[in-house]
């Protein structure tokens, strides 16, 4: 299984060598086996890629996430329909009916809760975990009284300040939106990979959204890069945005431990990018057997490094 992450940030070129990346920078040249790659993400505008280079990444299952002028990823291309069983999985998305869906996207909902009264109770908010605790238990299927967005409200004001919105510009907003990017970008890959169309999802339905599956996925490993944030930048600010060495410290997210639950029992300690794997893999099971319990991440998270 691909295990690295890749984060370009100075001017370089980057070309296919022996089924090998190999990126050369002034001095710097350097060769990484392709199958160890999961994801490279490429925020810098002076950077080369060969042809050769992206089709065999394609052909390898990487994900290339590319960044817009701001810095904030905005695009990820993926590869094309490798799977041998895409039909078969598509005609499940396709059959899925309504409340197989409103189960899975319940469960979901449940997990991402649980996660948010997680890093409310290692933060120190004993009381707004307690409530968020509770609300676990009132998600009813299809989460039809919006239990999901109340406890985003009450998660973030709790975490950042009644004053907070995720619309502001400061350093923890950005830090957060990055690394969103990144974790959505690893699941678009595995879904791709396992052969979804990652248009149809489970509650995001937009018609403009090509990753409406892989944004329903994400949202229990929300919490966790919330927490994840908030250790490697414990201070605010809106004076600065993110620089070179931030970045790197948040793709690194990918790699840092989690663990995971699936029917409310635990399944051991895994790395964010393997707890995709396996979300992904479960859901396939359940699309398979009627179920609705996904193999979802939970607390513990490791401590900085």
């Amino acid at each position: 299984m691909a295990w690295r992450s890749l984060v370009v940030t100075q001017p370089a070129r980057m070309t296919l060598s022996q089924r090998a990346l190999r990126l050369r920078q002034d001095d710097l040249d350097v060769r990484v086996p392709l199958e160890d790659v999961a994801v490279v993400v490429i925020d810098q505008p002076q950077v080369l890629m060969t042809a050769a280079l992206l089709s065999a990444m394609a052909d390898a299952g990487i994900a290339v996430i590319t960044v817009n002028g701001s810095h904030h990823p905005n695009g990820v291309l993926l590869p094309y329909l490798p799977h041998s069983r895409t039909l078969k999985v598509l005609r499940a998305q396709i059959n899925l009916g309504m409340p197989h869906r409103k189960q899975l996207w319940k469960h979901i909902v449940q997990r991402k809760i649980a996660n948010q009264a997680a890093v409310l109770e290692l933060q120190g908010h004993e009381q707004a975990a307690h409530r968020l605790t509770a609300m676990v238990k009132e998600v009813r299927s299809g989460d039809t009284h919006n239990h999901e967005s109340q406890a985003a409200r009450l998660h973030f004001r709790t975490l950042l300040g009644e004053n907070f919105t995720r619309r502001q510009e400061r350093l923890h907003n950005f830090a957060m939106d990055y690394s969103y990017a990144i974790v959505r970008g690893a699941i678009a890959r595995s879904l791709v990979m396992h052969g979804f169309v990652t248009a149809l999802g489970l509650h995001h339905r937009s018609e403009q959204n090509a990753f409406n599956l892989a944004d329903d996925l994400l949202e229990p490993f929300r919490p966790i890069v919330d927490l994840y944030v908030l250790q490697r930048f414990p201070r605010d600010s809106d004076e600065r945005g993110l620089n070179r060495d931030d970045k790197a410290q948040l793709v690194r997210l990918l790699h840092h431990d989690i663990g995971q639950t699936e029917e409310n029992d635990s399944k051991g300690r895994c790395t964010v990018l393997t707890g995709v794997e396996n979300a992904v893999i479960s859901l396939i099971q359940r699309l398979n057997d009627g179920g609705s319990r996904l193999c979802l991440p939970q607390f513990p998270l490791s401590a900085p490094q």
